[in-house]
């Protein structure tokens, strides 16, 4: 019996074929690569340098209640609840008032919070600072990490990611008292406030109504591009009205003037830096804020 010759239209479908099995399963980034080295050393960071008050955790612990999650359940199989030790093992006090949450601004964020100094933003808890820009996830038939895709939301619910931040989310709503700030980007395109997100379904329902005195609410809009949502507007007038509902005490203000000013920083000569008239009393701490390269955004 003769070998039969492969046609140019056949190789070509088996190379698309023998591509397609090694190509990525999943839609979301793969595991990060050291990811243990990075989970212990952001600890030890924590610890030792960021919020000495902790330096009773123990960062092996931490680890090994991470591991447990990460190698033992199927990368779509993950659930809020199966990070409970982890969180357990890392949470820890928020101070009164310094709660600061937010959606669709995470840099800015990061640059005002000053790694938890000015507020405390859940990347800035041990828990958060861990997770904080990473990925992870388990083989899908396999032992080991994959560090080629992790399922992202749009493959599946239940991904190891997601169900971190949940309950990563959760925990740091119950821990928030006194006054709670909460800053959304205005120049969204799908709104300030998503009705469907971490802020909306994991950390409002989540909110201790007696341990909060009122909400602060910073619709911030970035520099040159449209104000989409404003206080009273579109989606935040959504969050407006489910804050009166729930019988909360709030405000909300465009453009928190000292977050404004740090936009500024790197954006001094466009116009919507200018200073109007009623807002020389800025022009010292915009000055100030300039002359500090760390407070830059990333």
């Amino acid at each position: 019996m003769t070998a039969q010759r492969l046609t140019p239209s056949l190789l070509l479908l088996l190379l698309v074929v023998v591509a397609g099995a090694g190509g990525a399963r999943w839609r979301g980034e793969g595991t990060t690569r050291h990811l243990e080295s990075i989970i212990r050393g952001r600890c030890a960071e924590y610890v030792a340098r960021l919020n000495p008050d902790q330096r009773d955790k123990n960062c092996t612990a931490l680890w090994e209640a991470f591991r447990m999650v990460l190698l033992r359940k199927d990368p779509c199989s993950v659930f809020p609840s199966d990070y409970d030790l982890f969180i357990n093992l890392s949470r820890h006090s928020i101070p009164r008032d310094k709660s600061l949450f937010w959606e669709n601004n995470h840099l800015l964020v990061m640059s005002y919070t000053e790694s938890g100094h000015r507020l405390m933003p859940l990347c800035n808890v041990l828990y958060g600072r861990i997770g904080d820009f990473l990925s992870w996830c388990r083989q899908e038939n396999g032992s080991g990490l994959d560090y080629q895709s992790c399922p992202s939301s749009e493959d599946c619910e239940n991904n190891a990611v997601d169900s971190f931040w949940r309950r990563a989310s959760m925990q740091y709503s119950r821990d928030s008292s006194g006054v709670i700030h909460v800053m959304l980007n205005g120049s969204e395109p799908a709104g300030a406030y998503p009705d469907k997100g971490f802020f909306a379904d994991f950390e409002i329902p989540y909110f201790q109504k007696d341990k909060i005195t009122r909400i602060e609410v910073w619709v911030m809009h970035d520099i040159g591009r449209p104000k989409v949502d404003s206080c009273g507007e579109g989606s935040v007038k959504t969050l407006e009205d489910r804050l009166r509902k729930m019988g909360f005490q709030y405000s909300c203000i465009n453009d928190h003037p000292p977050v404004k000013l740090l936009q500024c920083v790197d954006h001094s000569t466009h116009p919507d830096c200018a200073l109007k008239s009623g807002e020389k009393g800025n022009r010292e701490s915009f000055l100030y804020l300039a002359k500090i390269p760390q407070l830059r955004r990333p």
